[in-house]
């Protein structure tokens, strides 16, 4: 509750709210099309019907840390988690994706094509692979920060961080995309100047969409990349929702071109 008191009035929170949600609807830039091309991101989804039944495919998951704003990736413990929790999720809740396997994203590169993923299925032997690609920027910016209510105060940092994560479903046999997705995520990080731990910080939170909720990271060091891990596990929650909303209206879009 005492993070309300960093706002004075109610309408710089509205203002604050408002100007968060644009940033966090354009920041960070798609990144797929670095890795599988502008072909395979431009051409239309309908020239690719799903196959039916149940697909066979392997997950890999990308961090993507060559945007000039780019944040440092996840550690590749974080990075582990997240790839098992999105194969885990995706099983699901998406029961006609069947993600048997996650693939090592060692040797692929941004400025490649969406051949490199084609070989990579063919590798693994399976039909098809998911391409999840993680990328994320922050802005850094100086900010009073209360202690106790607004007794006392000291000065301190205030990290935002925009975190996006993409899925390209590629059919390993044709080279093309049947499908993609994204969801985008966002938190906050407050923290003192001087390091130290104390029961008001460092502390992340998810504003504005989310004011009440906070975590305490359990170290000082550690509290950024605490940040980017709450910050991407918001993004694979919309992008889970998104896939399983494109994967329905693609079906339905072609039962009706077929009915019609």
């Amino acid at each position: 509750m005492r993070l309300l008191g960093l706002v004075g009035k109610p309408v710089g929170l509205l203002l604050g709210a408002a100007s968060l949600f644009a940033c966090a609807s354009m920041v960070p830039p798609s990144r797929m099309v670095e890795y599988v091309g502008p072909q395979a991101v431009n051409e239309p989804l309908s020239a690719s019907p799903l196959p039916q039944g149940p697909l066979r495919a392997g997950l890999v998951l990308v961090s993507d840390t060559t945007a000039s704003d780019a944040a440092p990736a996840l550690p590749d413990e974080a990075l582990n988690r997240l790839a098992e929790s999105l194969q885990r999720q995706i099983n699901e809740f998406l029961p006609s994706l069947r993600i048997e396997r996650i693939l090592p994203a060692e040797g692929i590169r941004p400025g490649g094509d969406i051949s490199q993923f084609s070989e990579l299925g063919k590798k693994h032997g399976l039909d098809y692979v998911a391409v999840v690609v993680a990328s994320s920027t922050e802005q850094e910016y100086p900010m009073t920060l209360f202690l106790g209510w607004v007794s006392h105060s000291q000065p301190g940092l205030r990290r935002d961080n925009w975190s996006l994560m993409e899925v390209a479903l590629v059919d390993v046999k044709s080279g093309r995309s049947l499908l993609r997705a994204e969801g985008r995520g966002w938190a906050t990080l407050d923290r003192p100047m001087a390091p130290g731990i104390n029961q008001w910080y460092p502390v992340i939170w998810r504003r504005p969409q989310d004011p009440n909720w906070r975590w305490w990271p359990p170290t000082y060091a550690g509290a950024p990349n605490t940040l980017r891990v709450i910050a991407m596990n918001e993004a694979a929650k919309r992008l889970l929702m998104h896939l399983q909303d494109a994967w329905i209206q693609k079906r339905q879009a072609e039962l009706t071109a077929a009915s019609g």
